[in-house]
């Protein structure tokens, strides 16, 4: 019948021929230098300050980082529904999404899926299992040029994530969990009022009729809330899963996540939120989209706020895939802030490989995976020119 057409799966293969990147920019957290790295078999096997060898891939003089690992995004969501009241294919819908990612220079990709739901989007109970099989299923048979593992954001207003959690735990791609509340008047939204009006807008509800659902989540949330966050934190624990605290405004919300075992305060809200999470060994995680806008949209504390306090450990993309990278080069370039370049682009590599426990990438050093991207400054701007993920070029 003929051979077979080649998946991406195969073309990842790491048994394919060695090679070496030299002429870039090399970033790495001990510095940056001009030399050549070696490939093979998938892996990183030497830097060479100063070299350029006959036969090597030049990159022109431009920049070399680790491949990005992103902990954070929102924006399979963007795929899956794009457009009011249109679902696409799951499988079509994470392979646009991954098209996107990759193009950001994101080799890794924590897909964080909702379990359970707030007020808005009530269907989202109803695809989780279905989305995580088809995530499980693309990454299986090769469809992915990234590499896509699971963080489950997990919305403690709702009964339903209960069984929503024990539903997907299990599945071997998870990574993270978080525990969060979107119920208004705390945290993210602490406007009740702001919030409803734009809830209203958001899913074509007359006022009354907003109002009235509105009122119905904040009793679901004070009748299920403290059952439904102890039961995912429970079993996140009996996982042996890092656990994340998510939107923390108050003293007392950063003490309450450290005594459930978070290790991990994601968006908190205010900068005394940020410094006692830190005091109290918690990395903090923020979305790079707050600092590449100017500010929070939700009128929170600015990411700038943190950094220039040193109050930040990791950038995730939240809803825009590429802004880990232009944030990292943004804030790598500001002298006006206390990250140097290595460090930045650490906050965006080294820094949630090691939260999501991948060990094996995040640097580039002898040992560790081949997850590389070329960039090339454009004025003020970043263009992607190339990624590799384990050795093989993928963009």
């Amino acid at each position: 019948m003929g051979t077979k057409t080649k998946r991406v799966n195969d073309m990842l293969d790491t048994t394919g021929p060695n090679q070496t990147l030299a002429g870039a920019q090399i970033i790495t957290p001990e510095g940056v230098f001009e030399g050549a790295v070696d490939l093979e078999g998938g892996l990183i096997t030497a830097l060479r300050p100063g070299a350029r060898p006959a036969g090597a891939t030049d990159l022109a003089g431009d920049f070399l980082i680790p491949g990005i690992v992103d902990v954070h995004t929102d924006h399979v969501e963007a795929h899956v529904f794009p457009r009011a009241g249109v679902q696409w294919d799951f499988l079509n819908a994470l392979m646009a999404h991954d098209a996107v990612v990759i193009a950001g220079g994101t080799t890794t990709v924590l897909d964080s899926l909702c379990v359970g739901a707030s007020m808005k989007r009530p269907e989202r109970r109803d695809l989780l299992v279905p989305l995580v099989a088809a995530l499980e299923r693309g990454r299986a048979e090769g469809l992915f040029r990234g590499d896509h593992l699971l963080h489950l954001r997990c919305e403690i207003c709702d009964p339903d994530t209960i069984a929503l959690t024990d539903a997907t735990i299990s599945s071997p791609l998870v990574r993270l969990v978080s525990v969060m509340d979107h119920t208004p008047g705390d945290r993210q939204s602490v406007d009740r009022e702001h919030w409803l009006g734009r809830m209203a807008v958001d899913m074509g509800l007359e006022m009354t009729d907003a109002r009235a659902a509105m009122a119905e989540l904040l009793d679901r949330s004070a009748r299920v809330g403290a059952e439904v966050r102890a039961h995912v934190v429970a079993r996140a624990q009996a996982a042996g899963l890092p656990l994340m605290s998510h939107d923390d405004r108050t003293v007392a919300q950063v003490d309450q996540a450290n005594a459930e075992g978070a290790v991990v305060s994601e968006f908190p809200t205010t900068l005394e939120a940020a410094a006692h999470a830190r005091a109290l060994g918690l990395s903090v995680v923020m979305g790079a989209p707050n600092l590449l806008r100017g500010g929070s949209q939700s009128g929170n504390v600015s990411l700038r706020a943190l950094l220039e306090a040193d109050l930040c450990d990791i950038l995730s993309s939240d809803y825009i895939p590429r802004s880990p990278l232009d944030a990292a080069f943004f804030i790598g370039l500001d002298d006006s802030l206390p990250q140097d370049l290595p460090r930045a682009i650490a906050m965006v590599t080294d820094a949630p490989a090691r939260l999501a426990g991948l060990s094996d990438r995040g640097r580039i050093a002898p040992g560790l995976r081949a997850d590389l991207v070329q960039v090339r400054r454009l004025g003020v701007h970043n263009q992607v020119v190339a990624v590799w993920r384990e050795g093989r070029r993928v963009y």
